[in-house]
């Protein structure tokens, strides 16, 4: 009966999230819609400031892979720390020297929200207090002259996800972290809307706004676990500037 139970509640979860399915193609056109609008806006009034060196308008000519994964990493480590009280090593291997066209900033976005997947997935599995444990999680930025992409690769040892939820992390609507974590994003207090605290984990949009981010120029982010041991994130990034705007339709 309990076998029964359980099976007939999977059911039922499963049969829920495939009717949202038009709610998640609706939220993928809002949100390239809204990334299209706010790259257009940015750029034009990026144009008519002073004029940055090495950039036009928002986008820098040389962006370093490697310097915007520096940056991902010291934001995710504090976010982790603010969290865990600490955070697992990272080690940055492949084309250190490596620069391209790209927006520095839509870049982070994509490598934070993998970075601190990687961490927390890493932290929650080999357990909070064995901080010498704790596994490095590994970024490696990956080209080559007849490459048509830059691939920055980030992997951890940190338990991977069910094949049972795999079809589920694009979603809006779901995340693995913990439900709790969500209360303390709205504030109790009446004199502010939200608290100041940054989650780690919690929303559910990292993931699904990131593969946004990284289309809207071409790229695609891609995610390949294995269950009980870790995860490969993936961020394909277009360098040969020949891709059409991904209009929603």
């Amino acid at each position: 009966l309990g076998r029964s139970s359980s099976s007939s509640s999977s059911s039922e979860e499963m049969l829920e999230f495939e009717h949202m399915r038009e709610c998640h193609a609706f939220l993928d056109r809002f949100y390239v819609s809204r990334i299209g609008i706010r790259v257009v806006a940015g750029q034009y009034l990026a144009l008519r400031l002073r004029p940055r060196e090495g950039y036009i308008g928002l986008i820098c000519q040389e962006t370093s892979p490697y310097e915007v994964v520096k940056e991902a990493i010291t934001d995710a480590s504090y976010m982790c720390e603010c969290r865990y009280g600490g955070f697992p090593n990272v080690i940055i291997k492949g084309r250190l020297d490596l620069t391209f066209p790209y927006i520095p900033t839509q870049l982070h976005y994509i490598l934070l929200e993998l970075l601190k997947n990687a961490m927390r997935a890493t932290v929650e599995h080999h357990g909070v207090q064995n901080i010498h444990k704790w596994p490095a999680v590994e970024v490696i930025i990956a080209d080559g002259f007849s490459n048509e992409d830059v691939v920055i690769k980030i992997a951890d040892v940190g338990g991977g996800i069910s094949r049972s939820n795999m079809n589920k992390i694009w979603s809006y609507l779901f995340t693995t972290a913990d439900s709790t974590i969500q209360d303390g994003l709205v504030s109790q207090d009446n004199q502010v809307d939200h608290s100041v605290e940054a989650p780690l984990a919690g929303l559910g949009y990292g993931l699904p706004i990131s593969k946004s981010y990284a289309r809207y120029f071409g790229g695609d982010v891609s995610i390949n676990s294995m269950d009980g041991y870790g995860t490969d994130a993936f961020v394909h990034l277009r360098r040969l500037g020949d891709t059409r705007e991904p209009l929603p339709f």
